[in-house]
């Protein structure tokens, strides 16, 4: 016999939460915020907001279906099965967060907080909860197939991302590293940078996108469900021995970034969680594509 779906809620700890952690009561966070001009009642009012959807979408899980929660920070530790139904319950970043730990899940995005979200990935409200597991249940969901990008080092060391992956120094010091494109004839270029950003159509509508503004906004972006990635490399110093001849372009879906390390230490991390980061020595090669995986958002 086959095994009831498990909603799988994933959910970020409030601000309210972070500060009455760090302050210890109500009294000496609002104490602390008032003496820097801001008035708790707002992030009160969030978090009332955000617990009200989690109960609201907890309530809606069918009977017989089995449920679990768990906090962004413990994403690299949780196993997810392949069963799983994740509800995702917060902003659009929390499901760039998760996204990397899924193999073809069902992803459903809550917008805990309208008017404050963009909606790009929770696009459906707590209310909605009901029949979209209805949907999911009876195979008539619809979903968005959203390409993903993965960096691969020559260690097997792998990272994926539903934005973008920064390749750079600690601390975002001064990168140094060989750059290249492997359908490109095998040129390639010394570069000295504050790294290199490689994103995807969902990307392009964060980080990626004011890359893109800043340069011009020459190339045309890729659309989400598109299996095309865009690259640029940050401020690229000119010198006797760097280049900056390769700062931008495409990669379809079977080209490939290719960045040798030439310092002591560089980083890849994707979607702004630099604590779950690949760590990369002198010598050592990485290369960056379209991911195989795809996110399933449920539309």
């Amino acid at each position: 016999m086959s095994l009831a779906p498990r909603v799988v809620l994933v959910h970020r700890t409030t601000e309210y939460e972070e500060l009455v952690a760090r302050h210890g009561t109500h009294g000496q966070a609002a104490f602390f915020l008032s003496s820097r001009g801001r008035d708790i009642a707002e992030i009160t009012e969030r978090h009332r907001r955000t617990r009200q959807a989690l109960a609201e979408v907890t309530s809606a899980i069918p009977l017989t279906w089995r449920q679990t929660r768990v906090e962004r920070g413990d994403l690299d530790r949780f196993l997810f099965a392949p069963e799983d139904v994740v509800v995702v319950v917060g902003q659009d970043g929390l499901v760039a967060n998760v996204a990397k730990y899924l193999a073809g899940q069902p992803v459903l995005g809550v917008d805990a907080d309208p008017g404050r979200n963009p909606g790009v990935l929770v696009r459906h409200r707590p209310g909605d909860a009901a029949k979209l597991f209805a949907s999911t249940q009876s195979g008539r969901a619809r979903f968005d197939e959203l390409t993903m990008v993965e960096a691969v080092a020559d260690d097997t060391q792998r990272l994926v991302a539903l934005n973008e992956i920064y390749l750079g120094a600690v601390g975002h010091q001064t990168a140094r590293y060989r750059l290249g494109l492997e359908d490109d004839g095998g040129v390639v270029e010394a570069q000295a940078s504050s790294g290199v950003i490689v994103g995807t159509g969902t990307g392009a509508t964060g980080w990626l996108r004011s890359v893109w503004q800043e340069r011009g906004g020459r190339l045309r972006l890729p659309s989400p469900t598109e299996e095309r990635l865009m690259w640029f490399v940050r401020e690229a110093w000119p010198s006797p021995a760097t280049g900056t001849s390769l700062v931008a372009g495409e990669l379809a879906a079977a080209t490939h970034l290719r960045l040798t390390v030439e310092s002591e230490r560089l980083v890849a991390f994707g979607d702004g969680m630099e604590t779950d980061a690949v760590e990369l020595t002198w010598g050592q090669t990485v290369r960056v594509g379209v991911c195989r995986e795809r996110l399933r958002l449920v539309n």
